[in-house]
């Protein structure tokens, strides 16, 4: 029986590389990340029947790279491992795309349970975490409310956003995204009207505290 293609991503290559021994038992793992726009690249490339993503990514975070890549790769099935135990962050994944969503500290069985509920066309959320989704759905907190305020921004604005607050500079981000500088100054300017922000330092702080820009990546001068 042939088996299925999974691609992976995540910043740190030690879990990658735990990753690949967890899974590779069961799946053919085609490729390994460590960035969202190398996942975007990977994912159309070679277009996986599984991809096992973080949320806290460089240039690009998982869940903007799941809302690009539902569109990029339909056919491939996603899957969130992260450290993020927030049941806002899981609503956010699963409404981004995702089939399965479960926490870096589970145990090896349940990312095996995960893989094979999410390839037979089932939904997988980590049993620690359900209840507290269920109630994050009915009764949304101030904090889950602020959330959606940092999503009604464009894709365009997050991503602009999340690399601010990773510390790149204009010119930078023109290239990251193959756009002119007075684009990205625009953006940002934007960005600074619609939340009522004035200075980068806050653009990073909000941007960290609303899960676009990872703490780790967050204000590295490049």
């Amino acid at each position: 029986m042939k088996k299925p293609r999974v691609l992976m991503a995540d910043d740190h290559s030690l879990i990658l590389a735990g990753l690949r021994k967890l899974v590779e038992g069961e799946c053919e793992v085609v490729g390994t990340v460590e960035d969202g726009r190398a996942l975007l690249d990977a994912a159309q490339k070679l277009r996986p029947d599984l991809i096992l993503l973080d949320i806290s990514m460089p240039l690009l975070n998982g869940l903007e790279a799941a809302r690009q890549l539902r569109t990029l790769v339909p056919g491939s099935k996603l899957i969130f491992l992260t450290m993020h135990a927030s049941p806002t962050y899981a609503t956010e994944a699963f409404q981004a795309g995702a089939c399965g969503y479960l926490l870096k500290r589970s145990a090896a069985s349940e990312l095996s349970l995960a893989i094979q509920s999410v390839l037979q066309g089932q939904h997988y959320l980590t049993p620690s975490l359900t209840k507290d989704v269920l109630e994050s759905v009915l009764k949304p907190s101030t904090g889950e409310r602020g959330k959606a305020v940092a999503t009604a921004l464009t894709a365009r604005q997050r991503e602009v956003l999340q690399l601010v607050a990773e510390g790149r500079g204009t010119k930078a981000i023109a290239t990251i995204l193959n756009v002119s500088v007075k684009t990205v100054e625009f953006h940002k300017s934007r960005i600074m009207q619609q939340l009522g922000i004035h200075t980068t330092a806050d653009l990073t702080k909000y941007a960290i505290t609303h899960g676009i820009a990872g703490l780790e990546q967050a204000g590295v001068p490049r």
